[in-house]
């Protein structure tokens, strides 16, 4: 298939009043900290301080959505996804509470969330089981899609590039409580943006979060966040059946990937997103 970049940078007004605060879950995302590595002229803004301690005004994309929850004949909700570049929207009906999509429908979200030249990529049915769990648990009408597939880059490993990631926005919800929920589903990666403000959610081997304070041509990432919740994660998904995610590979031999999709989990190569997204 052909190939191209979706990457959408964002930057959305700081102006209108601050949310109440929703109370930490987890330790180590406190306003006015400064991500390890960094000096005196990287600090964080008061901006994104807040923004972090889930005091993120919800204006323009992050604004409540008008639309109704769209559900199949069985009253169950289905997966709605507008894309912020285009302006596309499309609502797929899923089989159980964590995903499952016939393969029309697979075929259509892959064109929905095809890169910005128009190449488009198988997406992972994991990818988005994971967004529809997010999209339930907040009880809203649709995910906003920043990016979806992108080329990758000579030598990159980002998970965009497998179909395994998506960069989003939940309307009427903040950031960091977005993140926070999907740190917990196990087996995932979590990015959270505070620049840029939007989530990214993948699927991988084994969890791993991050926070990039980055704006355009800058490097301010704090990696590997709370290592303890990820091994609390992939340790409840495994304790409830969820079957981990097997390192992504391309062969031609099919019966190596059969056997692959039962192994348990290894060793990201690519903690980190590795892409710029902003």
């Amino acid at each position: 298939m052909r190939m191209a970049t979706l990457a959408v940078g964002l930057g959305w007004a700081l102006t209108a009043a601050a949310q109440p605060p929703a109370r930490p879950r987890h330790a180590g995302l406190t306003a006015g900290s400064t991500p390890a590595g960094t000096n005196a002229t990287e600090a964080v803004s008061s901006a994104a301080a807040a923004y972090m301690d889930c005091k993120q005004p919800l204006v323009g994309m992050h604004a409540p959505s008008t639309k109704s929850v769209e559900t199949d004949p069985s009253g169950r909700p289905m997966l709605a996804l507008t894309t912020v570049n285009r302006a596309e929207s499309l609502a797929v009906a899923a089989g159980a509470d964590d995903g499952g999509f016939s393969s029309v429908d697979l075929d259509r979200l892959a064109h929905l969330l095809r890169a910005m030249g128009g190449d488009e990529h198988p997406v992972d049915p994991r990818t988005l089981g994971l967004v529809y769990r997010i999209q339930v648990h907040f009880g809203v009408p649709e995910i906003r899609v920043v990016s979806g597939y992108r080329v990758p880059k000579p030598g990159s490993h980002s998970n965009h590039g497998k179909g395994r990631a998506m960069d989003l926005v939940v309307p009427g919800v903040a950031d960091e409580e977005v993140a926070r929920f999907a740190r917990e589903l196990g087996f995932v990666g979590v990015g959270v943006y505070p620049t840029s403000q939007f989530v990214h959610v993948d699927v991988r081997p084994r969890s791993y979060f991050w926070i990039d304070y980055s704006g355009p041509h800058m490097k301010n990432k704090e990696s590997c966040i709370l290592p303890a919740v990820a091994r609390e994660g992939d340790a409840a998904a495994l304790a409830r059946g969820q079957t981990p995610i097997e390192p992504f590979a391309v062969s031609t031999d099919v019966d190596a990937a059969l056997r692959a999709r039962g192994a348990p989990p290894a060793p990201s190569v690519d903690d980190e997103d590795d892409d710029d997204d902003n």
